[in-house]
């Protein structure tokens, strides 16, 4: 278990950290060919993976046999391999091992060494950096801190570690396609509101919003309601609803950190329930692979259709943002900011917003016209051609893997393949198209009408480009400790911690502990459903054959584990301080990023908790998932009613709104 002797534990941590400079983790060849790569640590007691090549031309080349052997010459692990790269898995106590990859028998072998540390000491990295971020209200030193221990415990040594933040989890999260391509959209969405700003495209914008957003429950429900809007992607709901409705809420004096609260729980938990979005492409792929594997003939689109109504967590979560902006009361934390931005202070005393809008250089154009479609049609822009962009990208995949859908005519396709279309598309290239087109429709529009001139838009789509700068650090640094929980294998130790023989009936509400456990240490629901998909399909089907359910009960245990996955999962990710998400909410809201998790964490664990206890504990039971949720929607509206409290009067909801 790795708990059971702390004394020990701790001198194999300080091992780790004290340790001399550590090796990288280079293939090692062989004079015959044979090659091993190891993987930059192993966990004491869980099989690691070794990453073997064995020389020749497949198919023409022959199978060889193919050991793993310690020190002592004791066989870890053997096995008969055609040519070609193949991944064997040794389990090793806690200690460094010198191990060889070679042919029995052979004279020449592929010789590595490959250390073994402690599992608890796999949690060390992302729970120090929660703690640090949650303690001193720093978010930067505490996930510098996390990633140098992390680099610290894999490469053997603080210097080394030290050295390792910077070139292998800095810059290696930054070199990553995919990152780029979200800190350009960020950035350019940045430097699209910089423009409109100055060009007085957002004081329109708030003027006509602000008509039917005239006080805060009307204002929060607007902005529920464009978050359901944009429904296909959390990185394009979190910034656009975050950027266009901050002034309106800002006026409205709701808190910064509701704002953040109502974007980030419109985000993700809509995208993972949506029938057509950019996450659907990747669950059903994990879905689809797990299938394979057991040989199964059923539609893994259709699966996850039949899944949705499982998801209780992202429905509870949405859901709840109604009931707090329609019932106006709030809980712990939040209610003291909606106490503060009532009587006028929308953030804390010594709070770091991770954007700021409001600077000098942003301020209106003097005696230039307010008009909302300066801001409207960009933005307008940037839905419509990441919308686009991903139902082409995606057809252009289906064609290039030789699947008819690819070239079917649009009226052929049918929603299904629509569906299947749009999920297959690329996101990230999708959302910097878009980004792109909103910045050019942003800037044409007020040289046009000769608000700004041209050398003006552009000093502005720096100045707003500038503002994004504290959100990308700490979004580069959150990327680096998700790395660091990849290679220290976080997430395999905590499995292996939770998981054993058990009552098919817990299944569903044990996965979904097991994913929010994961998904909160690593800051990625993603990972984690890549994780556990694997794992929990097969259960289920394993667990229901051995029990001898019926197949009516053993398809809704098969259901209930795929939505346990993906919801505990959403709800992780949803109020970990170190996910990307949650950062990109704050920067959209121009809040504090501690003050947004501090605030949001009791939402997200009330609707975890009435998810848990009448969605998957009793869905296991074979309580049907129509109880399930009117039982929780009940219980989400009493509980708020019995621990919320109201934040504001008519007297604050009357008085004058900054800015006014």
């Amino acid at each position: 278990m790795g708990f059971a002797r702390p004394a020990r534990g701790g001198l194999l941590l300080a091992a780790c950290l004290l340790a001399p400079a550590g090796r990288g983790v280079a293939a090692q060849t062989a004079a015959d060919g044979l090659s091993a790569q190891p993987p930059l640590v192993a966990v004491a007691g869980l099989p690691a993976p070794v990453t073997v090549t064995v020389p020749g031309q497949a198919p023409e080349g022959q199978p060889v046999a193919v050991e793993i052997v310690d020190e002592t010459g004791r066989v870890l692990v053997r096995e008969t391999l055609a040519p070609g790269q193949h991944t064997l898995r040794v389990t090793l106590k806690a200690g460094t091992h010198r191990l060889e990859a070679r042919q029995p028998g052979a004279a020449a072998a592929a010789a590595f060494t490959l250390r073994a540390v402690a599992g608890w000491t796999t949690l060390v990295p992302p729970l120090l950096a929660i703690a640090l971020a949650l303690l001193l209200r720093q978010v930067v030193p505490a996930l510098l801190a996390g990633i140098w221990i992390g680099a610290a415990i894999g490469y053997g040594g603080p210097f080394t570690g030290f050295l390792r933040t910077l070139d292998a989890y800095l810059v290696g999260v930054l070199v990553d396609r995919d990152h780029i391509e979200i800190i350009l959209f960020s950035m350019l969405l940045g430097g699209m509101v910089g423009i409109v700003t100055r060009a007085g495209g957002m004081a329109g914008l708030v003027d006509v919003l602000s008509r039917h957003a005239t006080d805060s429950r009307r204002g929060q429900c607007l902005t529920w309601l464009l978050g359901l809007a944009i429904f296909f992607d959390d990185y394009a709901n979190t910034l656009v609803v975050g950027n266009t409705m901050r002034p309106v809420t800002d006026r409205l004096r709701i808190s910064r950190e509701k704002l953040a609260y109502i974007v980030d729980s419109t985000a993700a938990p809509v995208a993972a329930i949506a029938l057509i979005s950019t996450w659907i492409g990747f669950e059903v792929s994990l879905i689809g692979d797990a299938l394979e594997v057991l040989g199964t003939s059923e539609d893994p689109y259709w699966l996850f259709l039949q899944a949705i109504p499982h998801l209780f967590y992202p429905i509870f979560a949405v859901l709840l943002v109604v009931y707090v902006a329609l019932g106006g009361r709030d809980l712990g934390p939040m209610w003291r900011a909606e106490c503060r931005a009532a009587a006028g202070k929308l953030v804390a005393d010594g709070a770091a917003p991770l954007a700021d809008f409001d600077t000098v250089s942003l301020a209106p154009v003097e005696g230039k016209p307010r008009r909302w479609w300066n801001a409207g049609l960009p933005v307008l822009a940037v839905l419509v051609v990441t919308f686009v962009s991903q139902f082409l990208t995606g057809r252009a995949s289906l064609a290039a893997e030789g699947d008819p859908l690819g070239t079917a005519s649009l009226t052929g396709l049918g929603f299904r393949g629509f569906g299947r279309a749009f999920s297959a598309g690329n996101s990230f290239d999708s959302l910097l198209y878009g980004a792109v087109c909103g910045c050019l429709a942003a800037l044409v529009l007020a040289w046009a009408q000769r608000i700004l001139r041209l050398a003006e838009g552009l000093q502005a789509l720096v100045d707003g480009m500038k503002t994004m700068f504290l959100a990308f650090v700490i979004l580069t640094l959150a990327w680096a400790i998700g790395k660091v929980c990849a290679d220290l294998r976080t997430a395999d130790y905590v499995v292996s911690v939770l998981t054993g023989n058990l009552d098919p009936r817990l299944l569903p509400g044990l996965v979904f502990a097991l994913a929010a456990a994961i998904s909160f240490a690593t800051g990625s629901s993603w990972s984690t459903m890549s994780i556990l998909v694997p794992l929990a399909v097969p259960a289920a089907y394993r667990l229901a054959e051995g029990t001898h359910l019926d197949a009516a009960r053993a398809y809704d245990l098969l259901l209930g584990a795929i939505a346990s996955v993906l919801g505990g999962s959403v709800f992780g990710d949803h109020c970990s301080p170190i996910s990307d998400t949650t950062v990109m909410s704050s920067m959209a809201a121009a809040c504090d990023h501690v003050d947004h998790v501090r605030t949001q964490l009791p939402y997200a664990l009330l609707a975890a908790l009435v998810a848990l206890v009448v969605g998957h504990l009793p869905a296991g039971y074979g309580v049907p998932t129509w109880v399930s949720l009117v039982t929780g929607a009940a219980l989400l509206w009493l509980g708020l009613r019995a621990l919320g409290r109201p934040a504001r009067d008519r007297t604050a909801e009357n008085a004058p709104r900054p800015g006014s």
